[in-house]
């Protein structure tokens, strides 16, 4: 008789931790999804958290868009939702890590933590940590990683190093504590992901030399971790959302200056009826054509100011439609876009679109973290009042304080008014996650229908 089929479990999934940001996440966690998608092998890639840059480097590798997963701006049920939803189909998922294993919001707990969410979806964990320097020692790390909370660590990945026989000493090391080896990646300049004010450069604009990373990939041993990644049981089937009809056109900037975006948050509003459309603010010459809504992510305008104020056209196309009455949402670095000028980090002042009556300007302060915030007037995503979960990420500030501001927080420095928001007109710093709660990516199609 011919053998029995095996039973599928998939899809494997495994969360790639570290000690400390800057061990290599991004770096190996990418390796892995070139190195199971040259096995043929279809990767869905994730990133725990907020962050728009590490997961450009997952999708690159992978061969598709990167899901955000962040207890934090979606709350725990939808992060299983979503995660269930994207999951469906791919054979394994590699989801990577934020900061190091066990650091969330609060000291004292693991909440929105690595180590939270990996409980949170029963998902095993890999250690990455940098061998340089280090041979016995990366057990004592990876033993008190494993030991200080109740995580599935099934192995370690070793980055940066410096030779075969340094690998060798750190196995027999990890064997002493009970942990397996799974691989190393070699230092290597060539696998260098360069950084911005922002962190990592997007893949768009920086990625590895492609031989450097077909090498490093030999050091990974994909066997050992698909056995010790397999699931015990089937995972439940998920029926994916259906796609209903096309309620409203709405455009949104996708270009070098303007690529922000979470992709199941662009799922969300596809499922609540829109049909999205991109175009560029840096090269197109006007707005794609039967269009409800206006979407503008962040990026990094201030790194394409004088092109996008020489594009006068776009410019005076983005003003027109904002004077039509119909909504117009802006993100960070679309509200520097909105916004009357921009001024880069040498003081040179680039003209842009007018819409909204703020300046801004570049600082050498990152604005960042979580926000917990209330909507101070109607807009075309919110009802006033309405609270609501987002981010700040940005290095540029408002050159005055806000005179129609969106919301309201609460700081470190007592309360904070930020954005605007008039009529059909929202931008805001504050990046929400659309598909925290659908009835946001509901309201803003049905204004785009009614615009």
């Amino acid at each position: 008789m011919p053998d029995a089929a095996p039973q599928t479990v998939g899809p494997i999934s495994l969360v790639i931790a570290a000690p400390s940001s800057g061990s290599g996440k991004t770096t190996v966690a990418s390796l892995l999804c070139l190195a199971f998608r040259q096995r043929g092998l279809s990767v869905m890639p994730y990133k725990l958290g907020p962050d728009y840059l590490d997961p450009t480097h997952l999708a690159r590798a992978a061969g598709q868009p990167a899901r955000n997963l962040d207890t934090f701006l979606l709350g725990r049920e939808r992060v299983e939702a979503l995660f269930a939803r994207s999951a469906a189909g791919a054979d394994v998922c590699v989801l990577e890590g934020v900061m190091g294993l066990y650091d969330g919001r609060d000291p004292a707990s693991d909440e929105h933590s690595t180590a939270d969410l990996a409980s949170l979806l029963n998902l095993p964990v890999i250690l990455v940590i940098d061998a340089s320097g280090m041979a016995r020692t990366v057990a004592a790390v990876a033993s008190g990683l494993r030991n200080f909370g109740s995580t599935n660590v099934i192995g370690v990945i070793l980055n940066r190093v410096g030779s075969v026989h340094h690998a060798e000493l750190c196995e027999t090391a990890l064997a002493q504590v009970g942990l397996r080896l799974l691989g190393f990646v070699p230092t290597d300049a060539a696998l260098h992901l360069p950084e911005r004010h922002l962190g990592l450069l997007s893949a768009e604009l920086a990625h590895w030399d492609e031989a450097a990373a077909v090498r490093a990939v030999q050091g990974l041993r994909l066997d050992a971790i698909l056995e010790a990644a397999t699931p015990e049981r089937a995972a439940p089937s998920v029926a994916l959302p259906a796609r209903p009809p096309v309620r409203a056109r709405i455009a949104y900037a996708l270009d070098e200056a303007f690529h922000f975006y979470y992709p199941d948050a662009l799922d969300e509003l596809r499922l609540a009826g829109a049909e999205l459309v991109a175009f560029s603010p840096l090269h197109g010459v006007g707005l794609p054509p039967d269009i409800g809504g206006l979407l503008l992510g962040g990026g990094y305008p201030e790194a394409h100011a004088a092109q996008l104020s020489a594009n006068a056209p776009m410019r005076a196309a983005v003003a027109q439609f904002a004077a039509s009455g119909r909504p117009v949402v802006a993100e960070c670095g679309g509200l520097m876009y909105l916004a009357e000028h921009l001024e880069d980090d040498a003081g040179q002042r680039h003209e842009m679109c007018g819409v909204v009556p703020y300046r801004t300007r570049m600082a050498p302060r990152l604005t960042l973290g979580y926000r917990e915030a209330t909507a101070l007037a109607a807009t075309p995503l919110l009802t006033a009042g309405e609270r609501v979960r987002g981010h700040e990420f940005h290095h540029s500030v408002l050159t005055h304080a806000p005179t129609r501001p969106a919301y309201r927080w609460a700081d470190r420095d007592g309360h904070r008014e930020e954005g605007y928001a008039a009529g059909n007109v929202l931008a805001s710093y504050l990046h929400l996650h659309y598909a925290a709660d659908s009835a946001v990516a509901r309201r803003f199609v049905d204004a785009c229908v009614n615009g």
